[in-house]
């Protein structure tokens, strides 16, 4: 099932012109099981001449045709949806049903922007002079360079190209070095529907090179990141001094907010599920439990018990409900964070070590009286941590929701029409759900501000970072 990887360069798979390779680790076994092609300097000569000439013929095609292929590499996705499922699922580690959903939801994002480019409408501006028009064109950017993690290796790279692309873009993806071959599917999926030669590109290697080579090269007019925050920051400095379009998703710290009046019991199926999803590595996974003092106890109670029910092992085992963390390193950070937190006062109250002696399982875990000066209460822990606190008034919550300079996401429940209201006033997140999840729809912006990035991935709003405005006025 699992097979090497190669990079795809002007509409060629192909190895490295240097024959280098990065081994390809499963996380629930810690056994290699494949290798992966190692892009250097020339391989990405030879994307970049290949997407100014792809784009240059993808840029000419209608909008309807540009449709057309999108909408039949939607369809090529679904028929190969579980076997591209199960090798996300071997590669990634989360359960084989999280990534079927991914693959899911990543068919209907082709389809929703094979519908969406169809109407990136421009208009027409009344003139102040007879026989003058003035017209407002969209246009597209150009080639864009997308740089996408291993945590949804094919739901973060298919936002990207797919709103590109539907824009009349040229796509060069650097996918996940750690979840290389679903990704590979993804963009095999548009090369064998039909998209021209150079318009879908994938490179794999040291992420840092990569990027320092492609944002400042003059071919690529856009870049598109998901990722850290550190990193994001240095990529859109680098972005900015050479005058390139930035699209950052960058890192979350998600406060979740659960007030007197609650239906407790859909808060915790929630909250716990998008906790645990993907053993908390997603950056829009709640972290910070701020629950109103009436309900604290027996919220908590109830959560607990969630956690504890949670089966670990390998996403591909039947009943497994949370699978590894993606490496050894994701292992270290949540004993750090642990050991940091405890040391300094707070309360383990269930999990907080690793799990057996094979693969990186990490135990479901909840801290309580988590001290001001933890480290967990500062850093996005990007596992399955969930820290407690309890709140007295609406303000109070406010003041810890908003405390952070992370701004990505945020949830809430009560049955209060009014503190809903006030919430949506109040959080400084790009997105908050309250009293359900409503979070990375489709048809939705998805998007954070503060240092959780800017621009917004998802609905109407995700094609606008790929087009540009040219304002024509002529006179008769």
């Amino acid at each position: 099932m699992y097979q090497d990887v190669l990079l795809h360069i002007g509409g060629k798979w192909r190895v490295s012109s240097s024959g280098r390779t990065i081994d390809i680790v499963n996380p629930a076994t810690e056994e290699v099981i494949g290798k992966l092609a190692h892009a250097f300097t020339g391989d990405l000569d030879e994307a970049l001449e290949h997407a100014a000439k792809g784009f240059a013929v993808w840029r000419k095609m209608s909008a309807y045709e540009r449709s057309k292929l999108l909408r039949k590499t939607a369809d090529i996705l679904r028929e190969r949806s579980e076997s591209i499922a199960r090798i996300l699922t071997t590669e990634q580690g989360k359960p084989l049903a999280e990534a079927r959903a991914e693959m899911a939801g990543a068919a209907d994002v082709i389809e929703w922007y094979a519908e969406e480019g169809r109407r990136a409408y421009g208009r027409v501006i009344p003139a102040r002079t007879p026989g003058v028009y003035q017209l407002s064109l969209r246009e597209p950017v150009g080639v864009v360079a997308g740089f996408t993690p291993w945590n949804f290796p094919v739901s973060q790279a298919v936002r990207k190209i797919s709103a590109a692309l539907a824009a009349g873009c040229a796509f060069i993806l650097k996918g996940p070095e750690e979840t290389p071959a679903s990704c590979a599917e993804l963009v095999r999926a548009y090369i064998d529907a039909g998209v021209p030669t150079g318009v879908v590109q994938l490179v794999f290697g040291v992420p840092s090179e990569i990027s320092e080579y492609l944002i400042p090269h003059p071919v690529v007019r856009k870049i598109s990141f998901t990722g850290s925050t550190v990193v994001g920051k240095h990529l859109a400095a680098l972005a900015g001094a050479h005058m390139k379009r930035a699209t950052m998703e960058l890192g979350g710290h998600a406060p979740a907010l659960v007030f007197n009046d609650a239906d407790l019991d859909a808060a915790v199926a929630v909250l716990a599920g998008g906790k645990y999803r993907n053993a908390g590595q997603v950056c829009i996974a709640p972290t910070r439990f701020l629950v109103q003092e009436d309900v604290y106890e027996p919220f908590l109670e109830k959560f607990t018990a969630r956690a504890q029910a949670l089966k670990l092992g390998d996403g591909l085992a039947e009943g497994t409900t949370m699978g590894p963390l993606a490496n050894s390193r994701r292992v270290a950070a949540m004993e750090g964070f642990v050991a940091d937190a405890v040391g300094k006062g707070a309360t383990l109250h269930t999990g907080g070590s690793r799990a057996g002696n094979k693969g990186y399982f990490f135990q479901p875990t909840i801290l309580t009286n988590v001290p001001a000066d933890a480290r967990v209460l500062h850093e996005e822990p990007f596992g399955p941590l969930a820290l407690f606190s309890p709140f007295k008034t609406f303000d109070d919550a406010i003041t810890e929701a908003n405390r952070l300079d992370y701004g990505l996401a945020a949830y809430a429940f009560t049955r209060s029409n009014s503190t809903a209201t006030a919430l949506g006033a109040s959080i400084e997140s790009g997105m908050i759900t309250i009293n359900h999840h409503g979070l990375a729809l489709t048809e939705t912006p998805f998007g954070g501000v503060k240092d959780s990035g800017y621009g917004s991935e998802g609905g109407a709003e995700g094609l606008e970072p790929y087009l540009v405005t040219k304002f024509v006025s002529q006179a008769s």
